[in-house]
């Protein structure tokens, strides 16, 4: 098993790197464009960019599909961050602006925000409505 890789995506440049899995906690940069594969930070995905981060991540990525104009949207955002730091590298979280990535989110079915879906191998696992807190966004995250 100590030979085992993961897919990682670049959140800068969106180019894919094979890490060592035993690696991936020891902070490992992209091999295009040198930086951090894991910021600590949700990554900002568009209609461009989401459907290769979800299917091209061997780690599981969970997306916040939120709205520049919803309340609970933006009350959830540093919840969303802060889980984004704890569970890296092992889940990776991203955000998807509904109003600006509209096709994404109408492929999904997204009819309220913030939805959260967790995808595994660009599929989804789970989703779940509704703000959360970050030992929430944690504890949900870790039992799918």
């Amino acid at each position: 098993m100590s030979n085992a890789t993961s897919n990682i995506v670049c959140p800068h440049c969106f180019a894919v790197n094979r890490i060592p899995s035993n690696r991936l906690g020891d902070k490992p940069k992209c091999g295009k464009c040198k930086k951090p594969l894991f910021t600590g930070h949700p990554v900002e995905l568009n209609d461009a960019t989401f459907q290769k981060f979800i299917s091209k991540n061997d780690v599981p990525v969970v997306v916040d599909f939120w709205a520049e104009w919803c309340g609970p949207c933006k009350m959830m955002a540093p919840a969303f961050a802060e889980a984004a730091a704890q569970l890296e590298p092992n889940v990776v979280l991203a955000k998807l602006n509904t109003e600006v990535a509209q096709q994404t989110a109408a492929q999904f079915g997204i009819r309220s925000i913030p939805t959260m879906i967790m995808f595994k191998n660009g599929r989804e696992a789970s989703r779940q409505s509704g703000a959360l807190s970050a030992p929430q966004i944690i504890q949900w995250a870790r039992s799918v």
